[in-house]
């Protein structure tokens, strides 16, 4: 609109920014001069406090290293503190403390300038003038491109500063001595780098103290020139000793304002007398160049040439095409008045002064004003610590009307509580709110209110919050007493505790907020009011904000003189703000407070508005409806100006804003401007400035629906135009009762303190994020706030709001062009996008995004639950706000709540929209769906598995046309149940997963995680729907690729077949798993599965018809191949032979009760001697029976040998062999022996006598041939040989018995041995025997006779023991056996013959 166009560039606004954490470490120095003191000083006065500061030249250039960089510095007696300020990055090191021991600095005795390689700091005190030489910014860096967020400050090395060469300082000499009436003073540098300074003479005039280059070293010295008013310049060399005679001058020629303008070979003097009269000195020449009398400028000036003008001051503002302008204030008891002139000069140079403008003023106490070529700006403070700040353009405004600045107030003096309320959380909301108190003054009040010595300087704000508690609580206790005191009491002394300190903190504020200057940056148009303890700037104030704010007197002249272009319109706007002012003086806090609550608690605003508009009415003593209602009578259409107020506060971005966003500066503009107004310093400033335009439009709109409703119950038709009160109801009430809200929730999060967020908090966050795939669009790692605590919004334009609005402003190189930085408007375009960010009915939903990158989660969930009932803007995005910030507070169901509702915009808004986008996935489901995925991963990522079930079924409904998406959700489904233990719903989930392959993964890892925890029951009972091959598989194959003795994977597809009573696939697992053992298991435990396993396979088949009672053997080698083994290769490599068509197998019941029996010898085997489990895995049965009889296990062996078929001989041998070894061996055989003995079945036990392992052997071996004889008894044959052949004798119990088997093999064997004594006897025996003595030894039932059958003789065997026993004649003893052998046989012989005989007479 046409009003703000022209006003809105004029009108400002102070905005502080004090420091809310911990001060900034400020070094300090001291200087003292040699020797302790300053000699004899003319002067022991202290200076007034003053301050000042300096803009760096290129500060305006965006590409310069000192953008928006600038010095500023306060003295106090005998101290200098200079602080380097950057609205960029925050400097390390930017403070210093100068103190000057014995010496008090002159008011503005500091001034700053600049060199191509130095900052040059000169200094000027009662007793010494001083120089700095600090590098410069652009020689400090390496580069002018700013990219980091914290630089060194040129201070950083102060304390490599020679502040005690002699060359940087000059003590003032005591002749001509300076003056103790004037504090005036000015410097500046030379070409060559010396430092001069210009000072008030004790005498009168000026002298001139001049210091050499800092860079020459014993070629001069330091000089003074005295300026006197008699032209007459006199030079003291160095040792102060005067050439020339000083004129008698008065006190009235001592200027008290100084101030030097530089040319190429010269320096001009202008300065200002307390006769009135201005005059300028030329350095060079040293003579007096122009006088001027400012009293013929003074309309009434009889009064005052009487009086000496102590209170002048003096400014100069130069231009290179306008040239130097002179600024002079005037001062008068009764009015102030400025002259502005402008320096003319002629070609003779004779200088004369051009009068443009005369101002006044009717403050009294002017503290300092800045000039530039076409504005003054003024800076007042009076008696009642009031601060006043205007300033005018002296070349437009002919009327002389001063525009006035909105300065900060002070604190309330005292803090209202209501009855509800506690005194203690009351006060402490109101002293640590943000912006309130400065932490200084905190400090100050606390150490003064504990009267305690200690220092506190190094406090943290929350720190010093609790340390406030303490001390006010304490107070508290001490008056309280011993005595019970009642309620009231005991709140009125809390009250009185904390309201006395509350008065120390706004004492000690009063003092800080003292104005000591105006620094002024003619660049940038930058104006900052320079206070004892903190800085704050003027910045561009919006018409309505300046409207509502200007005192109703001043409201009509200021428009008066305004020239707007539609003078109508002006006037209904003027009038509607004169309403608001008179409605708004007459609101009381009970009727703010009505307000507040509603908007607090979610109330309607309009029916607040209409109560305080009740309590008005009911209160009326000042005729206050009467005269709104006047005023609006007079308005030709107040429903439009209304709507344009409307318009002005509404901060709704349009669709070419929306779209800038979008837009990507390049990369050397981003790099460049990459920490533009980055500082923490800039941040509190445009969020101060935000947060005050919240408070002050929200009064406006608060004014506002009064007086809307006030036309809705008093207005007719002349006020309202006729038809146009429906529309006033229905549509400006609503809007400005949204708008009312809108601002409330700003200046709530402008004043919300963010949480100091530990570092796995953010960690874990930003994980978190990770997952929703916004880590490139939060803010993720946010300052930790240990000693300046931020607020939520400061914190989101540092972060965020920042860097789009710097992409929005520069958008192009061609911003990178620019010259210089226009400071209003720059600021004002700042604070507008940050108004726009926070503005809760835009698309844009950056800062609540910020809040959650950042773990602000408490206040965002405040945030929206504020916003939540009225804003229909983001629903859906609040709602999945809401619920990410329940999840965290670990509310999971009401986060899953607020999750679904969220679900129904997706699509409609743009943070779900960018959620949803991912660039990974191609997006082939729905938006929702993609919506719940995300959601599914945040709630996977926080380990929420409930929750993840409860989504995932409830977005099934969504997808009921998406087989994929269902496949997605029933597997995450699954998954969960599985992961809590819900088997069944698990088995549920799996068996409806419409996706096959899906559906087989779930299966797989159902069996085992459920084979892995042992819950076998419901995995075996599972119905397994058109599944059942594939569980089969499933466990057939974890069976032969795990494991055998830590898995049982065999035994649970047992118990899978068993309890489906297929007992022959069962039989056929069990038989399987005991072939697996055999082969690769070779220990006790793995033997005893087997045998369980062959166990078990024997009753499966038992079980089955005995038509049916048969397996397929199973096939060895491709089954039990290791699992990825290629298929192509072996394990070294080489390729592996085709297989061959491998023929089936059957094995029948019989087969595996072999096989059971085989397990069971083995583990028989390796119980009684573990040390052969490792080799009878895969023995033979032939093998196994020598293992058998070399432990001793013959009745095990000989069952092994029955039940296969084999020869006893190795049972025989090996028990002839123990039995030799125990008869030959020593103790350590017998003991073993018992072992091995106690392992076999005897017949019976002796009871009759003591019997050794010795004979129990024996008598086991007699036992085994009597029970197992066989045709031609082999195995008394072999037991025989084995004895013989080691050389034992044969027992009798063997002889008698093979004598009944046998005689004639016995024979043999004799002979075999050569053992012919024993033959002979044998067949002496044997012959006796034959023919009836004895017959019963040798087993013949009947002896020699006709009557009995044919008996016989081993012919063979006795002629070769005769041949044997002949073939020696010399031997006697054979000789004589060989003669009975003979005998006995002739014997035989005539009993056969006659037996013969007998035979065929009887036949015959």
């Amino acid at each position: 609109m046409a009003a703000s166009v022209g006003l809105a560039e004029r009108r400002y606004l102070e905005v502080s920014v004090a420091e809310r954490g911990a001060r900034r470490r400020v070094r300090e120095l001291v200087f003292s001069l040699p020797g302790g003191g300053g000699g004899t000083s003319p002067t022991a006065a202290r200076y007034a406090d003053s301050a000042g500061g300096y803009w760096y030249q290129e500060n305006a250039r965006l590409g310069s290293v000192t953008r928006n960089r600038f010095i500023h510095w306060a003295t106090s007696g005998g101290t200098l503190q200079l602080v380097e300020e950057s609205l960029d990055i925050n400097l390390l090191n930017n403070a210093v403390q100068l103190k000057f021991q014995n010496c008090s600095l002159l008011s503005g005795g500091v001034h700053i300038f600049e060199t191509q390689n130095h900052v040059v700091i000169l200094i000027s005190t009662n007793q010494t003038v001083h120089r700095l030489m600090l590098p410069h910014p652009a020689r400090m860096y390496r580069s002018e491109l700013i990219t980091e967020s914290h630089m060194q400050s040129i201070f950083t090395d102060i304390g490599k500063v020679h502040i005690r060469d002699p060359l940087n300082y000059c003590v003032i000499p005591t002749i001509p001595g300076l003056s103790a009436y004037s504090a005036a003073s000015a410097a500046w540098l030379t070409s060559d780098g010396g430092a001069l300074f210009a000072l008030p003479s004790a005498s009168g005039g000026i002298f001139i103290l001049n210091l050499p280059p800092h860079d020459v070293h014993g070629m001069s010295s330091s000089s003074l020139v005295e300026l006197k008013q008699s032209s007459v310049m006199q030079r003291l060399l160095t040792g102060w000793m005067p050439t020339a005679i000083r004129g008698d001058q008065g006190p009235s020629d001592l200027p008290v304002s100084l101030s030097v303008h530089c040319r190429e070979h010269d320096a001009l003097i202008f300065a200002m007398y307390q006769d009135h009269k201005l005059r300028m000195w030329s350095y060079k020449d040293q003579v007096c160049l122009m006088v001027a009398d400012l009293l013929e400028f003074v309309p009434v000036n009889k009064d005052l040439r009487l009086t000496a003008g102590t209170g002048h001051k003096l400014q100069l503002a130069y231009s290179e095409t306008l040239g130097l302008y002179i600024g002079v204030y005037l001062q008068a008891p009764k009015q102030g008045q400025f002259c502005v002139f402008q320096l003319v000069s002629t070609e003779s140079h004779r200088y004369s002064l051009d009068h443009i403008s005369s101002l006044f003023t009717s403050q009294e106490t002017l503290v300092d004003f800045a000039l530039t070529t076409s504005e003054i700006w003024a800076l007042w403070h009076d008696d009642e610590n009031e601060t006043t700040v205007k300033y005018i353009n002296f070349e437009h405004n002919v009327a002389g009307q001063w525009n006035q600045v909105f300065t900060q107030p002070l604190a309330a003096e005292e803090v209202d509580i209501r009855d509800d309320q506690d005194p203690r959380e009351t006060f402490t909301e109101a002293i640590f709110m943000p912006g309130q108190f400065t932490h200084s003054a905190l400090l100050k009040a606390l150490q003064i209110f504990s009267q305690g010595n200690e220092r506190l300087a190094d406090l943290s704000w929350d720190e010093l919050k609790k340390q406030v508690t303490v001390a006010v609580e304490s107070e508290f206790q001490s008056n309280m007493g011993e005595d019970e005191l009642s309620q009231e009491l005991f709140r009125q002394l809390q009250i009185e505790s904390w309201s006395k300190f509350y008065a120390y903190c706004l004492q000690y504020q009063e003092e800080l907020s003292r104005p000591l200057a105006l620094l002024l940056n003619p660049c940038t148009n930058m104006v900052c009011l320079l206070k004892k303890g903190y800085l704050s700037f003027l910045v561009s104030c919006s018409l309505i904000d300046h409207l509502y704010l200007l005192p109703a007197e001043q409201l009509m002249n200021e428009f008066e003189n305004a020239g707007l272009e539609e003078p109508e319109f002006s006037h209904d706007l003027v009038g509607v703000a004169h309403c608001l002012r008179l409605i708004g003086k007459s609101v009381s806090p009970e009727m703010a407070f009505t307000m507040e609550m509603a908007c607090c608690h979610l109330q309607a605003p309009e029916r607040a508005a209409e109560e305080i508009l009740n309590d008005l009415i009911a209160n009326d003593t000042d005729n206050l409806m009467e005269d709104i209602h006047t005023e609006l009578q007079e308005m030709r259409n107040p429903v439009n100006a209304i709507g344009m107020l409307l318009q002005e506060l509404n901060y709704e971005a349009d669709v070419e804003m929306e779209r800038g966003f979008s837009i990507v500066p390049p990369l050397n503009v981003r790099m460049h401007l990459s920490q533009l107004y980055g500082s923490s310093t800039m941040v509190n400033m445009v969020c101060q400035c935000v947060y005050k335009m919240s408070v002050t439009r929200f009064l406006i709109c608060r004014d506002l629906m009064i007086l809307q409703q006030f036309l809705l119950r008093h207005g007719d038709a002349v006020v309202l135009g006729g038809g146009q009160l429906f529309h006033t109801q229905q549509n400006l009430l609503h809007r400005t009762s949204l708008f009312l809200l809108s601002y409330y929730l700003i200046r709530w999060a402008s004043q919300r303190l963010a949480s100091d967020v530990p570092v796995d908090e953010l960690e874990s966050n930003l994980q978190h994020l990770s997952v929703l795939k916004l880590t490139d669009s939060t803010c993720l790692a946010p300052l930790k706030l240990v000693s300046s605590p931020q607020t939520i919004v400061e914190l989101f334009f540092q972060e965020v709001a920042r860097k789009h609005t710097i992409s929005q402003l520069f958008q192009s190189n061609a911003a990178m062009d620019e010259t210089s930085l226009n400071w209003p408007q720059i600021f004002s375009e700042i604070s507008s996008y940050l108004l726009q960010f926070l503005w809760p009915m835009n698309p844009f939903f950056l800062f609540p995004e910020c809040l959650m990158g950042a773990c602000q989660y408490i206040q965002l969930q405040e945030y929206i639950r504020l916003l939540e009932p009225w804003c229909h803007v983001n629903v859906g995005s609040c709602c999945f706000m809401m619920g990410r910030c329940l999840l965290v507070m670990g509310e999971g169901h009401k986060a899953l709540d607020s999750f679904c509702q969220a679900a129904s915009e997706v699509g409609k808004e743009e943070f779900l929209d960018r959620l949803i986008r991912s660039e990974e996935v191609e997006m082939t489901s729905s938006p929702r769906l993609q919506y719940y995925d995300k959601v599914l991963r945040l709630l996977d990522a926080m380990g929420l598995p409930e929750l993840i079930i409860q989504l995932a079924t409830l977005a099934i409904t969504d997808a009921a046309d998406d087989w994929r998406s269902q496949a997605t959700l029933r597997t995450c489904i699954f998954k969960y149940h599985l992961d809590l233990g819900h088997n069944s719903q698990a088995y549920e989930a799996m068996i409806h997963n419409p996706d096959p392959s899906r559906q087989l993964d779930c299966l797989r890892q159902l069996v085992v995680v459920l084979c892995e925890r042992s819950q076998l029951q419901d995995l075996v009972g599972f119905p397994y729907i058109n599944l059942h091959n594939e569980v089969v598989s499933i466990i057939e194959y974890r069976a032969r690729a795990v494991d055998l003795m830590t898995h049982n994977y065999y035994e649970l597809l047992y118990a899978f077949h068993i309890y489906r009573h297929n007992y022959r696939k069962a039989g056929t697992v069990m038989f399987e798993y005991g072939m697996r053992l055999g082969r690769e298991v070779h220990t006790l435990p793995g033997l005893q599965k087997q045998a369980n396993c062959y166990l078990a396979a024997v009753n499966c088949l038992r079980l089955i018809r005995p038509e049916y009672a048969w397996i397929v053997q199973p096939a060895s080698g491709a089954v039990y191949e290791r699992p990825g083994a290629s298929p192509k290769r072996s394990h070294d490599g080489e390729y592996a032979p085709v297989p061959t068509g491998s023929q089936i197998e059957i094995l029948e019941l019989q087969d595996l009760e072999r096989e059971c029996m085989l397990a069971r010898i083995r583990l028989t085997l390796a119980q009684h001697d573990p040390s052969t489990a490792a080799i009878t895995g895969n023995s033979s049965p032939k093998e196994l029976v020598t293992l058998l009889v070399q432990a001793g296990l013959f009745d095990t062996a000989i069952s092994l040998c029955q039940t296969y078929n084999l020869s006893l001989r190795p049972v025989f041998e090996g028990l002839t062999f123990k039995c030799i070894t125990l008869q030959f061996g020593g103790e350590a055989a017998l003991t073993e022996a018992w072992d091995w003995l106690a392992a076999n079945q005897f017949p019976s036990v002796i009871t009759t006598k003591e019997t050794g392992a010795t004979d129990e052997a024996w008598r086991l071996l007699s036992y085994y041939l009597d029970k197992y004889k066989c045709q031609n008894s082999p195995y008394h044959r072999c037991v025989i040989n084995k004895l013989l052949s080691h050389g034992v004798p044969l027992p009798n119990w063997l002889i008698n018995s093979y004598k009944k088997v046998d005689a004639a093999e016995l024979l043999r064997l004799y002979l075999n041995y050569d053992l012919l004594e024993e033959a002979v006897e044998l067949v002496l025996e044997y012959v006796d025997a034959l023919l009836g003595k004895g017959h019963d030894y040798f087993g013949i039932e009947f002896p020699l006779s006709a009557t009995t059958p044919i008996v016989w003789l081993p012919y063979s065997a006795i002629d070769q023991l005769l041949q044997a026993l002949g073939e020696n004649e010399s031997n006697h003893h054979n000789l004589m056996l060989y003669q009975k052998v003979h005998d006995k046989l002739e014997i035989y012989q005539d009993q056969v013959d006659k037996a013969t005989r007998d035979l065929l007479y009887r036949r015959n």
